[in-house]
């Protein structure tokens, strides 16, 4: 299994950290895909990469919620990150209207800068979009060439298959093992070929884990319930989601 997007360098983890990492590996979890929040993030991310080069791999991005009066002094910043080294992606980006609108004309703006990094440089890009999926589609209909992940994607079947056509996967994460979710409906009409399984650790654990402090580990319990929902033995989820994640980071 890979997990798309877990936020494991996080303090959340200070305590445990390695003994977390080495649980994920024993659960099958070959590689972790760690996307950047803002710039006091990049430090642990990096250093965490450098301690497990051929498990963990960084992204480069300023997440929605960290766009604030200084969102082009930390842009600045993320975009000299590309020109001194190698990321698998733009991550994570997007909008967030469920928190804060203050700063809505920034994320926008700060949205659209990165997506033409991710252009410039042919990446791939990992997308934030809570309370704002369409939003969010809206733009991308402007940057037809940019593929990526609708990363933890909680929408209706119209809104994915919208981001099916543009090319984009769809980050399955925990919500979809919740009680009242309407993810599992709409996962029994869109094909595993578009899809990645993600914890966003530390955040969203699935059932039976819910409440708890998310962890990589528990990535087969999302892997479970979509096999049980597209009636396929969870060794072809696992391997079709795999297959996918690799192709779109360029994993070996």
């Amino acid at each position: 299994m890979i997990d798309t997007h877990a936020h494991i360098y996080t303090e959340k983890y200070a305590d445990d950290r390695d003994t977390i990492i080495q649980r994920a590996f024993e659960q099958g979890v070959q590689k972790i895909l760690m996307p950047n929040i803002d710039l006091a993030s990049i430090e642990g991310m990096l250093s965490l990469e450098e301690r497990y080069p051929t498990q963990c791999f960084s992204m480069m991005g300023l997440h929605p919620c960290y766009v604030k009066e200084d969102y082009q002094d930390q842009l600045a910043v993320i975009t000299s990150n590309f020109e001194e080294r190698s990321f698998i992606a733009v991550g994570e980006i997007g909008l967030d209207f469920y928190w804060d609108k203050t700063f809505e004309k920034q994320q926008y703006d700060a949205f659209e800068q990165q997506l033409r990094l991710a252009r410039k440089y042919k990446l791939p890009v990992a997308i934030h979009m809570r309370d704002s999926i369409d939003q969010t589609l809206e733009v991308l209909a402007d940057f037809k060439d940019v593929t990526g992940v609708l990363h933890c994607f909680s929408g209706n079947l119209e809104q994915a298959n919208k981001a099916i056509d543009y090319g984009f996967l769809l980050g399955i994460g925990g919500v979809v093992t919740f009680k009242k979710s309407t993810l599992p409906q709409v996962i029994q009409e869109i094909p595993l070929s578009s899809m990645l399984l993600e914890t966003d650790s530390p955040y969203l654990a699935p059932t039976p884990k819910r409440g708890k402090v998310n962890e990589p580990a528990f990535l087969s319990f999302i892997a479970e319930k979509i096999a049980v929902i597209k009636q396929v033995d969870v060794s072809v989820v696992i391997g079709e989601t795999s297959k996918n994640a690799k192709q779109l980071f360029q994993l070996d």
